[in-house]
């Protein structure tokens, strides 16, 4: 980790733990002992095994989401759409899941997270190619497409997809040899936390070894330099978008053959978001993104404990989420030497209007 990299990081640490403060206010202002609520939180979420593992079910998708944001970042992309992808991701796996059952195993898992991550790549290829060719903002795209895959997958789980005799939205489940395997006894640890690690350490060693990922970092840092040195920023901006929507879809793909094992209306619960905290808890970092998000699980997973143990609502565990982005995104907003968050906005916003009239 160069110097930069490890200064940013401790802003992002030492921001947290400001925002974890401002959360002890929070705790006391609520009537409770924010030294016991803190205490019942981490030691149920990190010390304790049934804790652990819900904190890692959780720390999966919000990984994979983490990192849907991060990599089209790095190409100057912000995407805010996450969710929706991972809701085509899981769609596109249930369907080729339900179609194929009699596949084995071995091949029947990577063909349908593959599916998983072709239905996140297309929906992320809308708002890129919207971005790369036309100019039109992928934040305020991404982000109304969220509740078009949403309804898309209510209708599909409503209609076509619905179980017979179901009670509720859902599909038939899917064939047990599917089902990704355990990796913590009588829990539902399963095998996307590994993926997600695999994913995050993979994409630090493309952009950091090879001639494509610093291509790709080279149209987020100054696009007119990078199209200066032939670099094809358009093609560039769309693969990372579809790269992204490709983890997002992942997720999805992931949710339905680890914990579901059938799509739901609804199964997503917010991790497309989430990953948005994920992605500046890591400082935009993808080495940072698992602890980030294994970080950020273990709140989410800790506030029901919160709640029992010394009566805090679960309201206020979300408020410290809040305030933790909040300050973490401060923190990247600082600038030195020219560098950090607010110069990148700078540059790409310099370079918006020309790449535009191209």
């Amino acid at each position: 980790m160069n110097g930069q990299a490890l200064a940013t990081t401790q802003r992002v640490i030492f921001a947290i733990i400001a925002a974890l403060g401002v959360g002890a206010l929070l705790i006391l202002l609520s009537g409770s002992n924010p030294i016991a609520a803190y205490r019942a939180l981490f030691a149920e979420s990190f010390f304790d095994y049934w804790g652990i593992a819900n904190t890692l079910v959780k720390t999966s998708p919000m990984l994979l989401a983490g990192l849907a944001v991060i990599l089209p970042y790095k190409a100057g992309l912000f995407n805010i759409g996450a969710e929706g992808q991972i809701y085509l991701g899981g769609l596109f796996g249930a369907v080729i899941a339900l179609a194929l059952p009699g596949m084995p195993g071995w091949l029947g898992i990577p063909v349908i997270l593959g599916a998983s991550m072709l239905g996140g790549a297309l929906w992320a290829a809308i708002p890129g190619y919207l971005r790369a060719y036309r100019g039109i903002n992928e934040v305020i795209v991404t982000l109304l497409m969220n509740f078009i895959a949403i309804h898309i997958v209510s209708y599909a789980v409503s209609g076509p997809l619905l179980a017979e005799g179901a009670p509720y939205p859902y599909s038939e489940e899917v064939a047990e040899q599917f089902h990704l395997p355990i990796l913590m006894p009588q829990t539902d640890v399963h095998l996307g936390v590994v993926v997600g690690i695999v994913a995050a350490l993979l994409i630090t060693l493309w952009l950091r070894f090879t001639p494509s990922g610093f291509q790709l970092e080279l149209v987020g840092r100054n696009r007119a330099a990078a199209r200066y040195a032939g670099v094809k920023t358009r093609k560039k901006m769309m693969t990372a978008m579809m790269l992204g929507g490709a983890l997002a879809g992942l997720a999805g793909g992931i949710e339905v053959l680890g914990l579901k094992y059938r799509l739901f209306h609804l199964f997503s619960a917010g991790y497309g978001y989430d990953g948005i905290i994920v992605a500046f808890i890591a400082a935009l970092n993808p080495v940072l993104a698992p602890l980030s998000a294994f970080f950020l699980a273990g709140l989410s997973a800790g506030a029901g404990t919160m709640q029992r143990a010394v009566g805090v609502e679960g309201s206020v565990v979300e408020a410290i989420q809040g305030i933790v982005v909040l300050f973490a995104a401060a923190s990247l907003m600082a600038t030195t030497r020219g560098t950090g968050l607010l110069h990148r906005l700078n540059s790409l916003r310099q370079t918006a209007l020309q790449e535009e009239q191209e």
